[in-house]
C-alpha cells in the first residue's frame, strides 16, 4: 500500500465548514495517511487572510503599539474561535491563542509571530481527524544562511514521522540555526508538504487548493483555459516561475529527486482529476506540443552595446558585480557579439537604485551606449514537445505579428522547453492572447 501526503492550501482551511471536507476528503483515502496545512485563507472577496493578520501584528509589536497589536490579534482570535464553532467541537483552542499571544508580546519574534496561523491551523485539523499533531520545528531545518538544509532535514523527518502512522504537519516554517522558528517565504507551505512526502517517500503528493490543477493560461486573462493533465517538473518550474502561481515553484525540489509525483487537486471539487506534475512526461497522455503560456509584468531591461565587447576578458563579471553587490538578481542575460542585456525586475531597481547601476555599469564597463527600458513583460511558451516540432517559433512570431505586437526582446533556452519573448507591458494581455490562440484554439 502506498502512503500519500496532503497538503491544504489557505482556502481549504479558510473556515470550519471547509476544514470538515478537507477532513473529509482524508478519510475518503486509507493511504492518505500525513496532512499538511496552511494558515486559514480567504473566505470571500475582500476578506484577509490570518497569515497577513500576523504580519500586522509583528508590524505592531516592532513598532511598540500594544493598542493596536491588540484589536488585531481580537480579529486573529474570532476567526479561531468561529472555526472552532463551526467544527462544533471543543478543540481548546483558545489555549493555543492565548499561549500565542503571550509569547509575541514576550519578543518571540517575526517569523513566530507570522508562523502561529499554521501552528493552530494543524492543531485543529488534527483534532477533527483524531490523529497526532506533530510541530515541524521536530524536523525541519534551516542554516545559518536561512536557506532550507534538505539533506539534515530529510533525515530528521524520515526519524521522526516513522513514529508516526499518521499525523497532520504545519507547514510553512521550521527551526533555524539560532533554535528559533524560522519561516520560508510566501507560500512556502507547497514546500513543507513536499519535504514530508520526501522525508516519508510517499508514493503521491497531494496538493489541495481552490483550483482543479493547471491550465494553459491565466483565466483571468483567457476565458475557460484548457485544463494541462500533466506537467513535468521542469515545465512546472518555468511555467510557475513566470506566474502560474497555482504551486510555488520550490516545491518541486525536495520531492523531484526522489521521483515522487505531485498531483494538483481542488477541494471543493474533490471529483475532479486534477493535474498530475511528473518526472518525465507520459507519451500516452500527451496530445499538445505546447503546454501552457504565462507570464509577468514590471521588467527592466538594461542594454550594453559595446565594439569588441567578445574580445574582453571579464566583460560580463564585471557588469554582474555591479547588481550582485546590491544583492539584485537578473531574470534573463540575452546577449549578441557586441551587446548585452539585464533583464530585472522593477522592484529591486527603486529609490534610486537604478540610477546607482546604471552609473557604475557606466564606469567600470565603459559601454558605448546604455539604453533603459522600465516598461517590459515577460511571455514563456512552455513545452517539452517544441523540441520535437518543426517551426514553433515561426508559428509564435507570426502570431505576434498578426496581432500588431512587437517582440523587444527573445530569450530560449538550450533545452528548447521554453521561448521568452520581451514586449511591453501595455502589450502584455494581447500577447497572452496571440499565443494561447495560436497554440490551442
Amino acid at each position: 500500500m502506498g502512503v500519500k501526503v496532503c497538503k491544504f492550501g489557505g482556502t481549504s482551511m479558510a473556515s470550519g465548514n471547509v476544514i470538515l471536507s478537507a477532513a473529509k476528503i482524508v478519510k475518503a483515502d486509507t493511504e492518505r495517511r500525513y496532512v499538511v496545512v496552511s494558515a486559514p485563507g480567504k473566505r470571500f472577496s475582500g476578506d484577509i487572510k490570518v497569515t497577513d493578520l500576523l504580519y500586522k501584528c509583528a508590524d505592531e509589536i516592532e513598532a511598540g503599539n500594544l493598542a493596536a497589536f491588540q484589536e488585531t490579534f481580537g480579529k486573529i482570535r474570532v476567526r479561531f474561535t468561529n472555526i472552532e464553532a463551526e467544527i462544533g467541537k471543543d478543540l481548546r483552542i483558545s489555549e493555543g491563542l492565548d499561549e500565542a499571544e503571550k509569547e509575541i508580546v514576550n519578543g518571540a519574534g517575526r517569523d513566530y509571530c507570522a508562523s502561529r496561523g499554521e501552528f493552530l491551523a494543524a492543531k485543529i485539523m488534527a483534532a477533527v481527524l483524531d490523529v497526532p499533531f506533530v510541530d515541524a520545528t521536530e524536523f525541519v531545518r534551516f542554516n545559518k544562511d536561512g536557506i532550507l538544509d534538505q539533506e539534515k532535514t530529510f533525515e530528521l523527518g524520515e526519524k521522526v514521522l516513522s513514529k508516526y502512522p499518521r499525523a497532520v504537519i504545519p507547514g510553512f516554517y521550521g527551526l533555524g540555526a539560532d533554535g528559533k522558528v524560522k519561516t520560508f517565504s510566501r507560500g512556502g507551505g507547497d514546500i513543507s508538504g513536499s519535504i514530508v512526502a520526501r522525508s516519508v517517500m510517499a508514493s503521491l503528493y497531494e496538493n489541495w487548493t481552490d483550483v482543479s490543477g493547471f491550465y494553459a493560461c491565466d483565466p483571468r486573462i483567457i476565458q475557460s483555459p484548457k485544463w494541462i493533465p500533466e506537467l513535468t517538473y521542469q515545465e512546472l518550474r518555468e511555467l510557475s516561475y513566470m506566474g502560474a502561481n497555482v504551486l510555488h515553484s520550490e516545491s518541486i525540489f525536495p520531492v523531484r529527486s526522489a521521483g515522487i509525483p505531485i498531483r494538483i487537486c481542488n477541494t471543493f471539487r474533490p471529483e475532479d482529476k486534477g493535474t498530475y506534475i511528473v518526472k518525465t512526461e507520459s507519451r500516452g497522455v500527451r496530445s499538445y506540443v505546447v503546454t501552457g503560456v504565462a507570464g509577468k509584468k514590471d521588467f527592466t531591461s538594461i542594454t550594453i552595446e559595446k565594439s569588441f565587447m567578445n574580445e574582453e576578458v571579464g566583460y560580463v563579471r564585471r557588469v554582474l558585480d555591479v547588481i550582485g553587490r546590491r544583492g539584485i538578481s537578473f531574470e534573463h542575460l540575452p546577449s549578441s557579439v557586441d551587446t548585452m542585456s539585464l533583464i530585472i525586475e522593477n522592484q529591486f531597481l527603486k529609490n534610486g537604485v537604478l540610477d546607482e547601476v546604471i552609473a557604475e555599469i557606466a564606469e567600470v564597463a565603459t559601454p558605448d551606449r546604455l539604453i533603459v527600458h522600465d516598461d517590459i513583460a515577460l511571455v514563456a511558451t512552455v513545452g517539452h514537445g517544441m523540441a520535437r516540432n518543426v517551426g514553433i517559433s515561426a508559428r509564435l512570431f507570426k502570431a505576434l505579428s498578426n496581432a500588431g505586437i512587437n517582440v523587444n526582446m527573445i530569450d530560449q533556452g538550450s533545452n528548447e522547453l521554453s521561448i521568452i519573448v520581451g514586449i511591453r507591458n501595455d502589450d502584455y494581455e494581447a500577447c497572452l492572447r496571440a499565443t494561447y490562440n495560436e497554440f490551442f484554439n
